[in-house]
């Protein structure tokens, strides 16, 4: 909205209005839109949400530490979507087709969470959707992603071509083009560009679900995946730093990073109140949407496969939960004292904010292992 208004309509009677022309100088602005949203809206959301008594219910087979935790007032991820969509539509170029597409990965995301957590509050109890209309619900929200993918593929805007870190010639296509050419194959050329956008998009979505079960815990480390997502954004639409760090050159993608410097900014003013102990919790109207977020922007700048050191630990909180429910199923064993991985260092007797610290600390290590892989190549 700024952009068309200072610079493509009132840049030619004032010069000084062409820094809008810059993505770097739009993203630093929208991140701090972002940040300041979160921080004023904050104190005002969080007396609603205590005022209408939208309060999380804690889960009893959880940590016992958890139960003083009720109460705390939830749905706070509303004001995550909030400070993310109005800085992208400030400071964007919305003639943009990638950003509209991040924009309603978002909201569809955000949506979903919304009624599961609308349904805990009707119920007042820890039980939402059921786990398969959840994910049901996803992977239709990804079928639709994926058409607009399909479509913006053939307005020349969008490549199904992926990078592939540490190969610089290995660029495996999503719609693996030796079985469109073959009428007979055609139809599982989109079956696998499907499946795997619902592994990428809701398999994010979940992990980032999962882990925010500690004070600030994936908040947190969404500031830290997000920035990284900012950078590989602005190198995968930046022509110079494309093809030096070879690179597929998507020239749209460049807006993406004002998408990324919004997720950072709500991210960081959020993790204000989040902070433990927190004021606030996200609920699953926030945790879906980042989630989801993330998933988007990865399959957008053709970074999916780098997804899964940039959120690392995201990883790892789900893949314990897959290991536990596997293993109590097949062995009717337990690998972890209780999953998510952050619940198991609790039960070893780790304090929470120790258990945050160090996760952010891992998550930090793995962002930037991730973006050293755009020169190991």
């Amino acid at each position: 909205m700024l952009y068309w208004l200072l610079y493509e309509q009132l840049f030619a009677y004032f010069s000084p209005f062409r820094v809008f022309r810059y993505v770097t100088f739009r993203t630093a602005f929208a991140s701090l839109t972002a940040l300041f949203l979160c921080l004023v809206i904050g104190p005002w959301l969080i007396a609603q949400l205590k005022k209408f008594q939208i309060k999380q219910y804690v889960r009893e087979e959880g940590p016992q530490s958890h139960q003083k935790k009720a109460g705390t007032p939830t749905m706070g991820g509303a004001l995550i979507v909030i400070s993310v969509l109005v800085p992208t539509l400030l400071w964007s170029n919305l003639g943009n087709p990638l950003i509209w597409t991040a924009l309603f990965g978002m909201l569809s995301f955000a949506a979903i969470g919304f009624w599961d957590d609308y349904l805990k509050l009707r119920r007042g109890r820890n039980l939402g959707l059921t786990g398969r209309k959840k994910f049901l619900l996803q992977c239709a929200a990804t079928g639709l992603i994926g058409i607009l993918l399909l479509a913006l593929r053939a307005a020349g805007a969008y490549s199904p071509t992926m990078n592939v870190p540490f190969f610089k010639q290995f660029r495996p296509s999503l719609l693996m083009e030796t079985l469109l050419a073959n009428p007979w194959t055609y139809p599982f050329a989109f079956v696998f560009f499907f499946v795997f956008l619902i592994l990428v998009i809701v398999g994010s979505a979940n992990a980032v679900n999962l882990t925010d079960g500690l004070d600030g815990l994936a908040i947190g480390l969404m500031v830290i995946a997000s920035s990284a997502m900012t950078v590989l954004s602005y190198t995968s639409g930046h022509a110079v730093f494309a093809r030096y760090l070879d690179l597929i050159w998507l020239p749209a993608a460049a807006e993406l990073t004002i998408f990324c410097g919004s997720l950072t900014g709500a991210s960081l003013g959020f993790l204000w109140y989040n902070a433990h102990p927190a004021e606030i919790f996200m609920g699953d109207v926030g945790s879906l949407a980042l989630g989801g977020s993330l998933g988007v922007l990865a399959v957008l700048i053709k970074q999916e496969i780098l997804l899964l050191f940039v959120g690392g630990v995201f990883v790892l909180e789900a893949l314990s939960v897959i290991v536990q429910v596997g293993s109590y199923k097949l062995r009717r064993k337990r690998v972890f004292k209780m999953a998510p991985l952050h619940h198991h260092f609790e039960a070893l007797g780790w304090q929470e904010s120790k258990i945050i610290v160090r996760f952010w600390i891992a998550g930090l290590v793995m962002a930037l292992f991730a973006l050293t892989t755009l020169k190991l190549r």
